[in-house]
């Protein structure tokens, strides 16, 4: 049987936890992908990390398909929209707590960032799935 993707439930359930915890939520967003659409001003390697708390957004909305609020990018007003497909991981500003995803199936791979002192949380490579028809688990900390 075909489920839709856990993704969406998944965001919403650590922005809210991270709020409760009075952090701040940064989701990681590929940029390359289809219908994002984000100040490109603030991509770097093909990402861009946002910050969607409360302060600093207006109108936020984490639906099953997307996420899109109105923010503020160097003092000017902008629409984003995000398709939940192109969001990479969501963590905690303060502490790096949070999730990475997995790319999925036909988006295309943001660059690798390069140097060490990239402020954005570290993705690892992950086994390509088996063709035994199971899907991976793989450990959280």
């Amino acid at each position: 049987m075909s489920m839709t993707s856990s993704r969406p439930y998944i965001i919403r359930a650590l922005y809210e936890w991270i709020i409760e915890n009075e952090c701040t939520p940064y989701i990681v967003v590929n940029a390359f992908a289809d219908a994002v659409e984000v100040p490109q001003e603030h991509v770097k390697d093909g990402q861009i990390v946002l910050n969607i708390s409360p302060n600093a957004v207006q109108n936020l909305a984490i639906c099953n398909d997307s996420i899109d609020f109105d923010g503020r990018f160097s003092g000017i007003p902008k629409r984003v929209f995000v398709p939940v497909s192109s969001v990479m991981g969501i963590y905690a500003k303060e502490n790096g707590q949070g999730m990475v995803f997995d790319v999925e199936v036909n988006q295309p791979e943001p660059p690798h960032p390069g140097g060490s002192d990239d402020p954005k949380p570290r993705t690892s490579k992950v086994k390509p799935e088996r063709a035994t028809g199971k899907p991976p688990l793989r450990l959280v900390k």
